[in-house]
């Protein structure tokens, strides 16, 4: 801050009147009522002062804590070798079957077109940790982990739904059979998706980790209650462990036990950590807790092909070798449909 020109001469005019030795004093108080004067500094050079200001780091501060993601990290390692080729080969089924879908095929084929994006970021997150720094790049990072933490949930959440309305509600599965239906469903799907996604890319809102937190818990609770519904439906009916059930039925059945293995393994871990945010500190829980309930949601990008692979009479596109060393209940099904040949004579 300057001094007004009145101020200075009139300082000028009082010391031009005093003796040598007082002028020397009179300056020298002068200099330190300057010196002492506590002048406004903006807001953001106080915060560089006091050291507040947040510098930006790919480990979310989480630099000296880095275990729990890395741990994540090393299980997304299994999405790129198996879960990006596994989705693929799913994704390619349906196109060969789209001239006879199942009303559940669109929710597969989305889910697995996500799983395939979600699990080809992981390179990137790799380089970007340890190469590039960006903000840009972790930017996209975290919009391709809200498409995870989203679309896995709601598209397993209409497989649910679409089995539960195929076994308990059969009359209302007809009439909603049509394309249009899945597909307006999809569409929803993938908006509140992009919509996430979006708010996570962003950042800055408050308590937005409870947003999750609410939809994994009640995406859970829905296909736990539908699932059970579905096995008491089968149970009731008498179909259950029979030859004579119905393909249907014996379909809905294989498809809800796979759905409840990955509810098991990739679902139950968050849900039982996350909604207890506020016993853990904050540093624990962002370094430690929400890396690893991450974790085995994010291996589902794995598991839910493999699991729907196992499923098929036949995996085309591979051959008989690797069906049957690695589909081994495809191999006992061929051996059961070719007799084999009793020994001559």
């Amino acid at each position: 801050m300057e001094e007004s020109p009145t101020h200075s001469n009139t300082v000028l005019t009082e010391a031009a009147s005093l003796p040598l030795f007082r002028k020397q004093l009179y300056f020298t108080l002068c200099a330190a009522m300057v010196a002492n004067t506590s002048w406004p500094t903006p807001a953001n050079a106080t915060a560089r002062d006091n050291g507040t200001s947040k510098a930006f780091s790919v480990f979310d501060g989480c630099d000296s804590q880095v275990e729990g993601i890395l741990f994540d990290l090393t299980l997304q390692c299994i999405n790129v070798v198996v879960g990006i080729p596994a989705n693929l080969l799913v994704i390619a089924v349906l196109a060969r079957n789209r001239k006879e879908p199942a009303t559940s095929d669109i929710y597969l084929g989305s889910l697995a077109f996500m799983d395939a994006y979600f699990g080809s970021m992981t390179p990137v997150s790799f380089l970007n940790l340890y190469h590039w720094q960006s903000k840009e790049v972790w930017s996209a990072l975290k919009f391709s982990y809200g498409v995870k933490d989203t679309s896995g949930p709601l598209f397993l959440s209409c497989i649910c739904l679409d089995r539960f309305l195929a076994v308990v509600f059969p009359l209302v599965f007809g009439r909603l059979k049509r394309v249009e239906y899945q597909l307006s469903l999809s569409v929803l799907v993938f908006g509140l998706t992009f919509a996430y996604s979006a708010a996570k890319m962003v950042g800055g809102l408050p308590d937005f980790e409870k947003v999750f937190t609410g939809e994994i818990l009640a995406t859970f609770t829905w296909m736990v209650v539908c699932n059970a519904s579905i096995l008491w439906a089968l149970k009731k009916s008498g179909g259950v462990g029979k030859d004579d059930m119905r393909p249907m039925k014996r379909k809905a059945f294989k498809i809800v036990l796979s759905i409840l293995c990955i509810i098991v393994v990739n679902y139950l871990p968050p849900v039982a950590l996350f909604p207890f945010e506020d016993y853990y500190s904050p540093d624990v829980f962002r370094c430690y807790v929400q890396p690893v309930g991450f974790a085995f949601l994010n291996i589902s990008s794995t598991i839910q092909p493999l699991v729907y692979l196992s499923r098929l009479d036949k995996v085309p596109f591979l051959p008989d070798a690797c069906a049957r060393k690695w589909c081994p209940r495809i191999a006992e099904k061929k051996e059961k449909i070719t007799p084999a040949r009793e020994p001559s004579g």
